[in-house]
């Protein structure tokens, strides 16, 4: 491994069918204000609400309810949650569902004592905060975006028609996280593949990049075998609970930073999905999937022997008698076929994309060099036409 790195995670985290039982000595650290943060109901619906509420309550906590966080949230929802944190004084913010609600809630957490307009310092400016922090807590009922054990916020401005994401530092990391496979079981069939794609996006952005012979790569491949393996058990069997709660342990360490160590770092995929999310509001892992082979195979010859290695390591694709183009290209072909299996957008068109949005997408994407191509604002359209 080549470049110096710290490594720190302050996140405690309980896993397991029995996890939420941890949940009452974890509130016993915060005040008596805690800010109950989720999003369209559905925590209501699996009974997932009411045990919180009654656990709670038995803590003797105040309870200021902020439903409605949406898949995307909003700067305009951010105000709203910003503003009702700060007026009831919360203690901590408990958010109950996937990752963009644990996105909301640490985005809540850093805006609710700014003065200012909090879009523009964290997510356009992308400076730290210096107020006032409000711990937050999840429990999640997703996988995917690995929010549950990072500093990571994606907040969407329509208005501007932009969908940033900014990493916070430590201090904004959740406190504690409730992971329970069981809670995944019921969501809908799309949400979950999505996660799943999600998930591999993570792995790649952080895998294709560098060259030196790095031990966060060889952690990387098995994660990916691992999702492999067990994603194609539960697009089969929803309920299969090892198959479920291997994916959710694999979502959490793709993006708690540790496989990034060393690492430059790639995140041109995650840049034109979340342009393409500003334009449609599609669900984001699905935007990733759309758009990720197009992208992959425009700079496959620039990173050949890893896109190789890809190949052998992760898809047990056999070296013998082929050359590195050839294995970059079967690598890519597995992957895609994987895709199609679980059922991910191949194509920008089901997302409701059209031409007269390449120009918008190309400004709202953010052109990053950690990989092993810069691309260029006329090479983003060259991606997106290619993903229709």
């Amino acid at each position: 491994m080549l470049g110096d790195f710290m490594y720190s995670n302050p996140t405690r985290l309980y896993f397991g069918k029995n996890a939420l039982s941890s949940l009452g000595q974890e509130l016993e650290n915060y005040g008596p204000n805690v800010l109950l943060t989720y999003g369209s109901g559905s925590i209501k619906k699996s009974g997932l609400y009411d045990e919180l509420v009654s656990i709670l309550s038995h803590c003797r906590k105040n309870i200021t309810e902020l439903p409605g966080v949406m898949s995307n949230p909003t700067s305009d929802k951010l105000r709203e949650g910003a503003i009702l944190a700060r007026n009831r004084n919360i203690d901590l913010i408990l958010a109950a569902g996937g990752g963009s609600v644990c996105d909301y809630a640490k985005a809540v957490s850093v805006s609710a004592h700014y003065d200012g307009d909090a879009w523009e310092k964290y997510f356009l400016k992308m400076e730290e905060p210096e107020c006032k922090i409000i711990p937050v807590g999840c429990v999640l009922t997703m996988v995917g975006t690995g929010s549950e054990m990072n500093g990571g916020s994606v907040i969407t401005n329509h208005a501007q028609k932009l969908k940033i994401g900014h990493v916070f530092g430590d201090n904004v990391f959740p406190k504690f996280s409730i992971l329970n496979p069981e809670y995944t079981f019921t969501l809908p069939a799309y949400q979950m593949i999505a996660g799943f794609f999600d998930i591999m996006s993570h792995i790649m952005e952080q895998y294709f990049s560098g060259t030196d012979d790095n031990t966060s790569d060889y952690l990387a491949e098995g994660l990916m075998r691992s999702l492999i393996t067990s994603s194609r058990i539960a697009v089969k069997n929803p309920k299969d609970y090892e198959a479920r709660s291997n994916i959710m342990w694999i979502a959490t360490w793709a993006l708690n930073t540790l496989i990034g160590k060393a690492k430059t770092q790639d995140w041109m995929v995650h840049m034109i999905g979340q342009s393409v999310g500003a334009y449609t509001n599609a669900t984001h892992g699905m935007t990733l999937s759309a758009v990720s082979l197009a992208y992959y195979r425009h700079i496959m010859n620039d990173g050949l022997k890893k896109f190789a290695r890809f190949a052998v390591n992760v898809w047990g694709i056999n070296p013998e008698g082929r050359s590195d183009e050839v294995l970059a290209d079967e690598g890519l072909k597995a992957l895609e076929g994987w895709m199609r299996e679980i059922g991910a957008v191949m194509s920008l068109k089901e997302l409701g994309v059209t031409p007269e949005m390449y120009d918008g997408i190309a400004d709202g994407t953010f052109l990053l060099d950690g990989g092993y191509r810069k691309l260029t604002r006329e090479e983003v359209i060259a991606v997106l036409k290619e993903s229709m």
